[in-house]
């Protein structure tokens, strides 16, 4: 009797411990996630030396020094079509790449919405994780122009849509040439009428506004200072939502003279489509901090860069006001897909 007693008393014991054990295993594990596991790649897609190249080898060099990521990190450049290639191949093939990031800026959206040249991806095709920097456009003359202000340019446009050369460092319908068109179509003026020329790249268009073979160019504010402070052109405005310091704390707001128009031209790094949410976590978190790192502040000023941070949320909000904002230039131009 007391053995058979005492098998039911270690069968109950038993019993209640697995049912604790069960317990235990149906409760939240409370893991964390070990990634990254292994190296990552930053494309840049573009060629080495160009703004977006820069600014992923800036990123990968302090996320690195600081020890905010521990893992190896390259910079891949991948040029062609202002990034329309790479983004249809990383669209398809690389769409749930944790371990592979971009920079883009502005041209992720313009190459998504233009009729000509026309990329079927765009910034909806990837997760945005941060924005990190960010820059205006300029309004440019020479510093001995007949157009001393922003509003007599405007008048000659209107009177003479032809008499006026405008330039810019990108084709038709690409950023240069909606920064130069923002205060035309805001002002009233057929944006189609005005003599648009396109350079390769915004070195080129510089040297054709010295050289006396255009009017005026659109370009990004960032490298015009040193033209202005050795006196050799002049900034009649800044598509800025307030006046820029330095060599160009002259210069005028779109807003000042009248325009409501401003345009910012960002720097932010974006993930595959389907990145898995502790991939998205890590970077949400990681860029944060080193937005705030005395080590990414000092290279924003070796560079030149204005910061401006936005989180993946507050990005993707901001992307899609842009879009609405690019779309109505492009219509304005006819040419919008």
């Amino acid at each position: 009797m007391k053995k058979w007693w005492n098998l039911l008393i270690m069968g109950i014991i038993v019993l209640a411990l697995a049912a604790c054990g069960s317990n235990v295993t149906t409760k939240p594990s409370g893991k964390t996630s070990n990634y990254p596991t292994k190296p990552i790649v930053f494309v840049a897609p573009s060629g080495a030396g160009g703004g977006w190249d820069l600014t992923a080898r800036a990123i990968t060099k302090v996320l690195s020094e600081t020890n905010l990521v521990k893992q190896t990190m390259t910079v891949e450049n991948k040029p062609g079509g202002g990034g329309a290639v790479f983004i249809a191949e990383y669209a398809t093939q690389d769409k749930n790449n944790d371990y592979k990031l971009f920079v883009n800026s502005p041209p992720i959206i313009i190459n998504n919405l233009k009729a000509e040249g026309n990329s079927p991806f765009g910034y909806k095709d990837t997760t945005p994780l941060a924005q990190l920097t960010k820059d205006f456009g300029a309004i440019v003359v020479k510093a001995d122009s007949k157009f001393q202000s922003l509003s007599q340019l405007l008048e000659a446009i209107k009177q003479n849509p032809k008499s006026v050369t405008v330039a810019g460092g990108s084709a038709p319908g690409s950023m240069d040439h909606l920064i130069a068109i923002l205060p035309i179509y805001k002002s009233g003026i057929d944006p189609k009428v005005v003599k648009y020329v396109s350079y390769d790249g915004g070195g080129e268009a510089m040297a054709a506004l010295l050289g006396g073979n255009a009017d005026v160019i659109a370009t990004d504010a960032s490298s015009v200072g040193e033209y202005v402070k050795a006196g050799k052109v002049r900034v009649l405005a800044v598509s800025a939502s307030e006046r820029l310091g330095g060599a160009l704390k002259d210069a005028p707001t779109l807003k000042e003279l009248g325009i409501d128009a401003e345009f910012t031209i960002w720097r932010g790094v974006f993930g595959p489509k389907q990145m898995s949410a502790d991939a998205k976590k890590f970077w949400e978190d990681t860029f944060k901090k080193l937005s705030e790192h005395e080590k990414w502040k000092e290279e924003l000023k070796k560079q030149g860069w204005e910061a401006e941070y936005r989180g993946s949320e507050e990005f993707t909000k901001f992307l899609q006001e842009q879009e609405q904002q690019i779309s109505d230039m492009l219509k304005s131009l006819g040419m919008h897909k």
